[in-house]
């Protein structure tokens, strides 16, 4: 009898294993739902570097994730924009940072001639190792804040270096909310009095931010910074 169990128990964790959902990939109630992939685990389709046609070479594809390298040619560098642009949705994705890492995500791009950079537009959800980071001195720069606008320690609760967080980005009519492994890190309303106080107190409140947060819709990026970064189970429901 003893034996029998053994055997069944396995049987039983050996299947569940084999269920366990893949790395970028939907589930049927996701496709059902509507959920589509930002990122097929093969390749880079879907994407571009920011003002130019291809994607550069310190991004690469590596094991099912996209990797930044910065190792590569300074001219293979950039934030990877999607070509689409987003409105009303629901993002999740999972990113781990090497020691010292920085990086973010940043949203609501608008991809045009008289912008530099994809944060002369959109606001950024900041991607940080919290510890060893050269960005780690104001709470606001911490990971899972409304980059230099809202957040702080009590609520930027990443995994340690080498682990991979687990991000939801909702943006409806213009009210975002943001979660880092499940805790929420911000919410309020694109446009509102209290979203122009924290610009003002911000560093978008000077010259060559004009145009910053004006629109909520645009493209997403993933963004060079200082230090290694990975991303994967990129996926986004329109709302």
């Amino acid at each position: 009898m003893k034996k029998t169990l053994i055997l069944f128990m396995a049987f039983a964790l050996s299947g569940a294993a084999s269920m366990a959902q893949a790395p970028n990939t939907l589930t049927r109630k996701e496709q059902k739902q509507g959920w589509k992939l930002l990122f097929n685990g093969k390749d880079l389709t879907g994407w571009h570097t920011y003002r130019r046609d291809t994607v550069g070479s310190k991004w690469q594809v590596k094991d099912g994730t996209i990797v930044f390298d910065p190792s590569q040619p300074r001219s293979g560098g950039g934030d990877i924009v999607t070509n689409g642009e987003y409105e009303n949705y629901e993002l999740n994705l999972e990113w781990k940072i090497s020691k010292g890492g920085n990086s973010g995500i940043i949203f609501d791009i608008q991809e045009q001639p008289q912008f530099g950079a994809t944060y002369q537009t959109g606001p950024e959800m900041q991607v940080l190792d919290n510890i060893d980071a050269a960005d780690n001195k104001k709470e606001n720069h911490l990971a899972g804040c409304l980059y230099d606008m809202a957040g702080d320690a009590t609520v930027s609760k990443p995994v340690p270096v080498g682990g991979w967080n687990k991000v939801r980005i909702i943006q409806n009519k213009g009210h975002l909310t943001f979660y880092l492994n499940g805790i929420k890190t911000f919410e309020g309303q694109i446009g509102s009095e209290e979203w122009n106080k924290m610009i003002a107190n911000s560093k978008f409140a000077s010259k060559g931010f004009e145009n910053f947060a004006k629109v909520a819709k645009g493209k997403i990026a993933l963004q060079e910074h200082p230090g290694s970064s990975a991303w994967r189970n990129i996926k986004i429901l329109p709302l």
